[in-house]
């Protein structure tokens, strides 16, 4: 069994320093950054296998890639919701929170009620990861019944005023996401999306636009209507 400095010596021998200014250019933050790519992430989560007790001690490191490690290798029926809200008011880098909720957060048995919670959050990449984890389940979760999904249209009404880029995009992902579920989410985002540009709010405006731009193209037309078929 490896142990978190074993891991983190790893991935500081494998790590390429001159990745960190375009990871700062797409707007992550690289203060504890090393360098590693997440394909080498996901080869590493991979060899090493579920390990709880080692995501615990990679994400006290505090290092930018052993805590994305960390969302690859901990066992989603062993998170608690403590340990949730620990890691989410840990998240300092929209990268970090979209890995976590997507690797990891979304498979335990809290995704739906942190989501609620956490799209309430004044924190930035709190309220993104309560958008992240709606727009992941969206993807995921195919038995979920259409009225999970449609009670958070109004969830993402109310997040479509933050003007923080970080939060706008998750709210538009996850308003997105839901459209492309099936038909009936489709036509029920796009109306959502509509009420959207009635509202004072360059957010509000960005994030409906760009979604009726992809809900109502022929490419996620074609492909609901052939599911539906």
């Amino acid at each position: 069994m490896a142990s978190a400095p074993d891991v983190v010596r790893e991935l500081r021998t494998i790590a390429d320093p001159s990745r960190k200014p375009g990871m700062a250019r797409v707007g992550i933050d690289v203060e504890r950054a090393l360098g590693v790519s997440i394909p080498q992430l996901r080869s590493m989560a991979k060899r090493l296998g579920r390990d709880h007790g080692l995501a615990l001690a990679l994400w006290r490191s505090g290092i930018h890639e052993a805590r994305i490690l960390a969302s690859m290798v901990d066992d989603p029926a062993l998170v608690t919701r403590e340990q949730m809200e620990g890691w989410a008011h840990d998240f300092g880098s929209w990268d970090v929170c979209d890995q976590v909720c997507s690797n990891l957060f979304g498979a335990t048995p809290y995704a739906y009620s942190a989501a609620r919670t956490w799209t309430r959050s004044p924190e930035e990449f709190v309220k993104r990861a309560g958008f992240t984890l709606i727009a992941e389940r969206a993807v995921h979760d195919k038995l979920a019944p259409d009225g999970v999904f449609e009670r958070f249209l109004p969830v993402i009404r109310r997040g479509s005023r933050d003007e923080r880029n970080s939060v706008k995009k998750a709210v538009n992902w996850a308003l997105r996401q839901i459209g492309k579920r099936n038909l009936a989410l489709n036509a029920a985002a796009m109306a959502a999306a509509e009420r959207l540009l009635e509202l004072d709010s360059r957010s509000a405006t960005w994030i409906a636009r760009d979604a009726l731009r992809e809900l109502r193209s022929p490419g996620v037309q074609a492909r609901l209507g052939s599911t539906a078929g």
